[in-house]
């Protein structure tokens, strides 16, 4: 399974643990799932995941930074660039988060089958799944399940 890795991932990963019950729930979550997948399946990230990373606090895009040198990176393509701007035309993804939209973007041109975020507003919405595949399928890319490392993990093992 090819998956690409959006940036929420990598900073739930590895973040100093948090006192809000959820959020430590999902990073918890997030380092059993990474330690099962860095084995089991080929993960990937873009350009614009490590530009994400690298940003803020000096010694946390440090500890981002090393997780994504074990993944694969992918280049932003002129088709994801396409898929990016169809998503923010069609307003299926917010003008204000295009970076959203290129991660989708990339996922899809790169042929990934999952996309794995903590990204509740903007990527992980069911209310625009379907609209996301549309947009996909119109600029000629196979849907993509997007989705947190919990959910990935449970299709893995319903699969198994």
């Amino acid at each position: 399974m090819k998956i690409y890795v959006e940036t929420s991932a990598i900073s739930y990963l590895t973040a100093a643990p948090s006192r809000d019950l959820i959020v430590a729930a999902r990073q918890e979550i997030t380092r059993e799932w990474w330690d099962w997948a860095i084995d089991h399946d080929a993960l990937f990230a873009s350009r614009l995941v490590r530009q994400e990373a690298a940003a803020g606090d000096p010694e946390a895009a440090k500890a981002r930074l090393e997780k994504l040198n074990v993944v694969t990176h992918l280049e932003i393509t002129p088709l994801a660039t396409r898929v990016a701007r169809q998503l923010l035309e069609n307003r299926v993804v917010p003008e204000t988060v295009p970076e959203d939209a290129l991660h989708i973007g990339i996922a899809a041109a790169h042929e990934m089958d999952t996309l794995v975020t903590w990204n509740f507003k903007h990527l992980v919405n069911p209310s625009i799944f379907h609209r996301i595949d549309d947009t996909l399928i119109a600029c000629g890319c196979q849907a993509l399940v997007i989705c947190t490392p919990d959910v990935l993990w449970e299709r893995i093992d319903e699969k198994d």
